[in-house]
């Protein structure tokens, strides 16, 4: 069966967009996200986002790698995404920079680096995505 481009767009994914928009806070992001999804997926999203703030300040793949743990084929995809994508990842890093909010690259946030210097955060995922909640 021939997929349609917005296919995953169903009744429910609608209802979940709508559900992020109602959210007024960090902490209630927060709350919904933790509720919603296992400590795996929500650190996956993290790192994701955080690859695309640092292939928007220009570092170079491996750095990225090195820094975040994600290896090169996922930083390749991202990039893709966020070059060829829906344009939702060059949106947010759009609006981060207009509101100032210092967010857009994850070593902006003075002595709050997203991803520590050493390998801390990769012991962290021992165990695949979904097994911890």
């Amino acid at each position: 069966m021939q997929s349609h481009p917005d296919d995953w767009r169903s009744a429910d994914v609608e209802a979940l967009f709508d559900a992020l928009l109602d959210l007024e806070s960090r902490d209630e992001a927060s709350a919904f996200l933790r509720d919603l999804c296992t400590l795996g997926e929500i650190r996956d999203l993290a790192q994701r986002w955080t690859v695309v703030r640092l292939l928007d300040a220009g570092l170079h793949y491996s750095e990225i790698s090195r820094r975040t743990g994600a290896s090169t084929a996922t930083i390749t995809r991202i990039a893709s995404w966020l070059n060829h994508g829906e344009g939702g990842y060059r949106l947010l890093l759009d609006r981060a920079r207009r509101d100032g909010s210092g967010e857009t690259a994850a070593t902006d946030r003075p002595g709050k680096a997203a991803y520590p210097e050493s390998d801390e955060h990769r012991s962290a995922r021992t165990q695949p995505s979904g097994a911890i909640r």
